[in-house]
């Protein structure tokens, strides 16, 4: 597996759809930050239809559009506690 600097959500996402595009299903995503992880739960969310796709913003909308709800699962479940609030583009 290729190693690439995780950025932002939204870097995460291409990686992500790059990987089922070319048949690599392997997608081990832990939220790299409390911001990435509150995003996938709110694409899950209106994934599931408890809320309203309209109502999504930024990186959880993308998320919306790009991941499987088994992928968003994964990434919303990841805990909190102990995660910087964002991953600086270090």
């Amino acid at each position: 597996m290729e190693v690439v600097p995780e950025l932002c959500c939204g870097d995460r996402v291409d990686r992500v759809v790059a990987q089922q595009a070319r048949g690599n299903e392997e997608t081990d995503m832990p939220a790299k930050s409390k911001a990435q992880q509150k995003a996938a739960g709110a694409a899950l969310s209106a994934k599931r239809g408890e809320t309203k796709k309209s109502e999504l913003k930024g990186a959880s909308r993308d998320m919306a559009k790009s991941m499987t709800e088994d992928e968003l699962e994964e990434l919303a479940s990841t805990k909190r506690k102990g995660k910087p609030e964002h991953v600086s583009d270090k």
